[in-house]
């Protein structure tokens, strides 16, 4: 019987790049999200200790499943195996392939019939 894949999905968090990996990942019921569950994270018997992934297993500690907006999502690939969790952090201006989806600037307020 051949293992259930692994999806690797790579997604903007404001100024950060986000890798995360994944057994379950599908289009969510709610207009606009992915569904990301079965989160998986390297072994605690390892020695090396990776700072980035630590914070990533604690932040998504308890979250059964996860939705990210569409327009965050960079990239989704199936792969062999699990990697490193990984948050990467995106200064403005740097040079990058990176960039946010462009948001709508806020409502302009009503004109008074005094004016």
């Amino acid at each position: 019987m051949p293992s259930s894949p692994v999806y690797k999905v790579i997604f903007q968090n404001g100024n950060q790049v986000v890798e995360i990996f994944a057994r379950q990942i599908y289009q969510s019921d709610m207009w606009g999200f992915i569904e990301v569950e079965e989160l998986l994270f390297g072994e605690r018997s390892q020695i090396l200790v990776d700072p980035a992934e630590e914070k990533l297993k604690t932040e998504f500690s308890g979250v059964q499943r996860s939705y990210i907006p569409l327009h965050s999502v960079i990239r989704i690939d199936e792969v062999a195996k699990e990697g490193v969790a990984k948050i990467s952090d995106v200064k403005p201006g740097e040079n990058t392939n990176v960039t946010s989806f462009p948001m709508p600037s806020a409502p302009a307020k009503p004109r008074s019939s005094d004016d």
